[in-house]
């Protein structure tokens, strides 16, 4: 009952989010999911790679918000990169469910012996479906109408400068900025859609020839919301295995794990300890995500291979 309750507290404060200024979904393994916020990186590997994800939040509660992405990159010249990306966003068992389509492009110059920029744009589609009528499992009648299949077209815009151990991305994956109405009625307001800002930087100190420690954060800022801060540090070594902590400003911490299971397949793992009043572990058992990474490595391109960040 009390989990039941809670869920329906949980639904409306994320519909009030979805109403006043929506966040895109958050991520704890930011630094392996980067496509998806900066179309800058796509290509930057060096090697053609896929990516899935899957994140589950506040597990143990029913309808709690689950997320799964899935991109795919390659180079198509030292300069030029590509990617497609796509990612599910679901919250209240079917009651917020958003769709995000894009594919990218990148293009890189370099700006002295050892350091590149990059720019990218994405082209973009979104999908939102929102279904009140869910609602009433949990005692929250709602006379608000459903939104069904809402395609808004976008597009984005990413840079990022990096050297071989120092990296700074700026980027905002979608720029225009729309308004969701009810069909029957363009003076319902439902959803506007806000442009978020991220920034990414991180640097790669050389503790052995064997160990590498590398911090990093990602801020995220949208009209309506608070700052978002990703603060993490993680151990590399023998460059197969890593472990280390997030902190998320006032929301979670976080424990680290990654394991290059061999030369071209890397399994992260994540799972965070909720610390808000909202996400408090007295309802959840707190958030997981797992992440799988293939690289389609051959002799040809294996010397391009860059995987010191991400």
């Amino acid at each position: 009952m009390k989990k039941s309750v809670f869920l329906g507290i949980v639904v409306v404060l994320a519909m009030i989010n979805t109403l006043k200024g929506q966040q895109d979904p958050q991520y704890t393994q930011y630094m392996l999911n980067t496509q998806v916020i900066n179309p800058a990186l796509v290509g930057l590997r060096g090697v053609s790679t896929i990516g899935i994800l899957h994140r589950s939040q506040w597990l143990g509660l029913d309808g709690a918000p689950t997320t799964q992405t899935l991109n795919f990159s390659t180079p198509l010249s030292e300069k030029v990169g590509i990617g497609f990306s796509a990612v599910n966003d679901e919250i209240g068992n079917g009651t917020s469910q958003e769709t995000f389509l894009d594919a990218a492009f990148s293009y890189s110059i370099p700006i002295s012996d050892f350091a590149n920029i990059t720019f990218g744009i994405n082209a973009s589609a979104h999908i939102l479906n929102l279904d009140f009528s869910q609602l009433v499992n949990f005692g929250a009648e709602t006379s608000l109408p459903n939104v069904d299949n809402r395609f808004t077209p976008n597009f984005g815009i990413g840079t990022y400068l990096n050297t071989d151990r120092f990296y700074l991305g700026l980027s905002v994956p979608r720029i225009f900025e729309t308004d969701h109405f009810d069909n029957d009625s363009e003076e319902t307001f439902l959803a506007t859609e806000r442009m978020n800002f991220y920034l990414i930087s991180g640097y790669i100190f050389e503790l052995t020839r064997d160990l590498k420690l590398r911090p990093g954060i990602l801020l995220k800022a949208v009209q309506g919301a608070p700052l978002s801060a990703d603060i993490t540090a993680s151990i590399l070594f023998n460059e197969r295995f890593s472990f280390g902590a997030a902190y998320r400003l006032d929301s979670a911490v976080s424990g680290l794990f990654g394991f290059q299971v061999s030369e071209k397949l890397l399994l992260g793992l994540a799972y965070d300890w909720e610390t808000s009043e909202l996400g408090s572990t007295r309802f959840n058992d707190g958030s997981f995500e797992v992440f799988l990474r293939f690289d389609f490595i051959t002799n040809s391109n294996r010397r391009n291979l860059g995987g010191n960040f991400f």
